[in-house]
């Protein structure tokens, strides 16, 4: 199949090029310049075992299988010389249609038009302005947040994106403080801007997202961190996490212990909410094995609240599902292996396999997910950096539909300068 972008695709390229030439002028030895492509094939497959409505079969996809490309131009402008420096960033992202069908589409790979046929393509660019004073650093402009009250979504084709205002300190020796304040975003399979409102959401108010936080290492291991956000007139979020290395005979037993509260805030359009979400996983790694375990429990009003569209800082954010009801328990099995143990470095394996129930969604509810993966990346010779990806999914619930999923992703990334 011949891969053709219009010229309106590659606009967002061409806005990045006067950036690289004034960063290549007057931004010193630090600005980088990166074409990222990602290809990627999505094959989604659902199994209502639990019957559908007579409405809701008539309009129900058996399956969403789409293949895209993806075109990722970053650029990353060093600082002017002198107390305050200046820098700017930019970043180009094209999404190409491959394979679609108006019964195949919403794979989250491209945006769908109101005829349920996919685009044929879509593409978005933005540029972030910077100041750095000593270990401070402010940006303004698209951002990609990532702390435990807000990650950007970065599971598909193209990243989700947002713009506004964050500020980052390390002057502190082993403190890291960050804060900021948000007011759009776009979604991974869009190009639109638009308000910022909670997942599931459908009405038609919005408020701006402001976060702040920071993380403390207490020796080499044990890490602390403490963020608070708060999306005006839906909800607050405290999060408090702390994580452990300890060496144990001939590996490492690793604890990571998580707590969110949530509440509703001002007008409370997403509904009331008071939730306390703990969890926790142990992990041991060992001649390249690593085996988890965990827990995961809620309790409250409502399920834990998060961003539309972003990832939740949880380890139950899987392939499909979140595990994130009200009042859901859930516990966790997985392993990782990684071949370079045995001499292959770039190949990994892992599996998991999550058990959720005791929830509350409208009706008592139960779910479960098993994952796998298989990962190598090229580690010399003329294609260095090629990753390749295979994900298989099955997931299973008594309120949702049960789906089968299996992704691959091919990605490569040219340091440009």
């Amino acid at each position: 199949m011949t891969l053709s972008i219009t010229r309106g695709a590659l606009l967002p390229l061409a806005a990045l090029l006067p950036l690289t030439t004034v960063g290549a002028a007057g931004f010193g030895d630090d600005s980088t310049l990166k074409l990222q492509l990602r290809n990627v094939y999505f094959n989604e497959n659902f199994r209502d075992e639990h019957g559908l409505s007579a409405r809701a079969a008539r309009t129900a996809k058996s399956e969403r299988t789409e293949w895209a490309q993806g075109l990722l131009l970053d650029f990353q402008s060093g600082f002017t010389p002198g107390t305050l420096g200046l820098g700017v960033d930019g970043l180009a992202l094209v999404g190409v249609k491959l394979d679609s069908g108006r019964g195949r589409s919403g794979t989250g790979l491209l945006p769908v038009h109101d005829d349920g046929r996919a685009a044929d393509e879509f593409a978005s660019a933005g540029v972030t302005a910077k100041a750095r004073l000593a270990g401070t650093t402010l940006k303004y402009g698209t951002l990609l947040p990532r702390n435990p009250v807000l990650i950007y979504n970065d599971a598909r084709l193209l990243p989700q994106t947002y713009q506004g205002m964050q500020l980052t300190s390390s002057d502190i020796d082993n403190l890291t403080l960050t804060a900021g304040r948000l007011d759009r975003f776009k979604l991974r399979d869009s190009s639109d801007s638009v308000p910022i409102v909670a997942d599931g959401y459908a009405g038609d108010k919005s408020g701006d997202f402001t976060y702040a936080g920071g993380d403390y290492k207490l020796g080499k291991n044990l890490r602390l961190s403490y963020f608070y956000g708060e999306l005006e007139n839906f909800y607050r979020q405290h999060f408090a996490g702390i994580q452990h290395d300890l060496k144990l005979g001939a590996g490492v037993l690793t604890s990571d212990l998580r707590y969110f509260h949530s509440s509703d805030s001002g007008s409370a359009y997403g509904g009331n909410i008071d939730n306390d979400m703990l969890s926790g996983l142990l992990s041991y790694a060992i001649a390249g094995h690593t085996l988890g375990g965990g827990y995961q429990v809620l309790n409250g009003d409502a399920g834990l609240p998060y961003i539309s569209g972003a990832t939740v800082y949880s380890f139950s954010n899987v392939g499909i599902g979140k595990f994130i009801e009200e009042d859901e328990k859930t516990w966790m099995l997985s392993y990782g292996y990684n071949f370079a143990a045995l001499g292959v470095p770039g190949l990994a394996f892992s599996t998991r396999y999550l058990s959720g129930s005791d929830g509350r969604s409208n009706t008592a509810i139960k779910e479960w997910e098993r994952d796998a993966e298989l990962a190598y990346v090229v580690q010399q010779g003329r294609f260095k950096g090629l990753g390749v990806k295979l994900r298989n999914y099955v997931y299973r619930s008594e309120f949702a539909r049960g789906r089968d999923s299996n992704r691959l992703y091919f990605t490569y990334e040219i340091a440009l300068w």
